[in-house]
């Protein structure tokens, strides 16, 4: 794996692109993306006010109800830097709205999860995802698990 460049997020019609998801979840329609997809409702950590990011699940734990996401624009993503801050949140995966609270993992537990979502997902581990990231990868495990090691993941387990 190879650092190509640092990837800002995206900017004009790729940012409303990105952010498409989020206006369908607003009109009802979250449950067209299954599980894939679920919006995080969070507190801006300078202006205290609600925030809401769609993230790709990563990983889903079906014995205790979590989730795992990772932040592709790297630890300084806004909605990460804000759970980092203010850990208990509630996020909506499909039509089921629960609280959570983020834990930020281990950079090793991040690279097993990598691997695994590469299994899963070839052509988006692949082409889409470090392309997106400014990684180079060569398809290999090592290569994902090196991707996984640089990237900051969250799991949201649920609150009583």
């Amino acid at each position: 794996m190879e650092i190509v460049k640092k990837v800002q997020p995206p900017r004009g019609l790729g940012r409303m692109l990105f952010r498409l998801p989020l206006h369908l979840y607003r009109v009802g329609l979250g449950w067209l993306f299954g599980g894939r997809l679920m919006v995080v409702n969070h507190v801006g950590r300078i202006t205290g006010k609600r925030r809401q990011v769609v993230l790709e699940v990563v990983s889903h734990d079906v014995n205790d109800g979590s989730y795992v996401v990772a932040s592709g624009w790297g630890p300084t993503a806004a909605w990460y830097r804000n759970i980092l801050h203010t850990p208990d949140v509630t996020i909506q995966v499909g039509r089921h709205t629960m609280p959570v609270t983020g834990v930020p993992l281990a950079r090793d537990e991040g690279a097993d999860i990598m691997a695994r979502y590469a299994s899963r997902h070839r052509v988006a581990a692949k082409h889409l995802l470090p392309r997106l990231m400014g990684f180079k990868v060569d398809g290999s495990e090592a290569d994902f698990r090196a991707v996984g090691q640089h990237m900051p993941f969250v799991r949201f387990v649920p609150r009583a």
